[in-house]
């Protein structure tokens, strides 16, 4: 294997170049993994745009975090994985030990690692993502479905807060490929789903994901009045707000009923500000979450759910295309709001 290899690496605002840089050194606990499939994300695409992430990635800095490859490489205290192995790595591991952590709060852990460089050739696994967030691709999956284990976690992670069972109906709005995973997932625990968005070509995707019923913003005055036509007059028992808009949060409230829950799913930008209707909150009973990221469980129990055929990558990734015309993708996906993923096959 040669010293060098090709890597997306980030320089600020819509800075990024694929270049030479060295192969990343393993350590006695780490693996190198051959990047096989790596697919972007609407946080990368937010990455792209301002240039950096205040949790995550310093400029320069090589970028990407839904991957799956092959082992080419591992520490010699590695005892779990070997070379050849088929893997897909969680980017991020919490360290067990701090006050969120005994909590069963690791995904808000104070020192949780995260690990990105997935648009590259080759990307270094350290040793305690190895221990805790590493896992064989099971024989029948193939590299892109593995990859979606990541944002996956994700959307499992926001079901279980919103406790959503059978027979609840849920209203997910905004349908790039984390609405619509949420739409495919509550219609496989059981949910009535009833999708919100502003351009029809997202319901039709939501269509194909399960939802049983379609809004379409621009062509609806009144969507609390659908939405509480479509449950006799009560309003959803969980709203999922998945687009990250103050005025979106708003209305996401008024959909729900008495004793429902909203999960603030999609994130705004800083230093937003939200004011609710305190009346509507007190005396409906109603419960506002948000949530952040996944935890080791959550990656395993999505890899699981790809291995079942629950969800597949068919469904969200639209194309692919080979780490030289990354550049490229991420402005299509920023001029199309991200509809749909794109695999960068490095």
């Amino acid at each position: 294997m040669t010293e060098k290899m090709q890597a997306a690496v980030l320089y600020g605002k819509e800075d990024v170049k694929v270049e030479s840089v060295a192969i990343p050194k393993v350590g006695p606990h780490d693996v190198l993994v051959r990047v096989k499939a790596a697919l972007t994300c609407g946080t990368d695409v937010k990455v792209f745009r301002r240039g950096y992430h205040a949790r995550m990635i310093v400029p320069p800095a090589v970028f990407g975090h839904e991957l799956a490859g092959d082992i080419v490489a591992a520490g010699e205290r590695v005892t779990k994985f070997k070379k050849g192995d088929r893997v897909v790595a969680g980017n991020s591991a919490p360290c067990g030990d701090c006050y969120y952590c005994k909590r069963d709060l690791e995904n808000l852990c104070e020192d949780l690692l995260f690990n990105n460089g997935a648009y590259a050739e080759f990307i270094r696994i350290p040793g305690r993502i190895v221990q805790k967030n590493l896992y064989k691709i099971p024989a029948a999956v193939d590299y892109q479905d593995a990859a979606l284990a990541e944002p996956l976690a994700c959307v499992l992670r926001g079901l279980e807060e919103s406790a959503v069972r059978a027979g609840d109906t849920v209203v997910v709005i905004g349908l790039g490929p984390i609405g619509l995973m949420f739409v495919r997932m509550a219609k496989v625990l059981g949910a009535r789903v009833i999708a919100i968005a502003r351009r029809q070509v997202q319901l039709d995707d939501a269509r194909r994901m399960g939802a049983a019923h379609l809004i379409c913003l621009p062509e609806t005055e009144d969507p609390i009045g659908v939405v509480r036509g479509l449950t006799d007059g009560r309003g959803a028992d969980v709203v999922i707000e998945a687009v990250g808009k103050p005025e979106v949060w708003n209305l996401s409230v008024q959909l729900l009923r008495k004793g429902g829950t909203v999960n603030f799913f999609g994130g705004c930008p800083n230093e937003t500000r939200v004011e609710l209707d305190t009346n509507l909150l007190h005396y409906s009973e109603l419960t506002c979450k948000a949530s952040f990221h996944h935890t080791p469980r959550l990656v395993k129990k999505a890899l699981d759910a790809v291995a079942q055929g629950q969800i597949c990558a068919r469904d969200f990734v639209a194309d692919q295309a080979p780490l030289s015309n990354l550049k490229e993708v991420l402005r299509q996906l920023m001029e199309s709001s991200g509809r749909l993923k794109t695999a960068i096959i490095p």
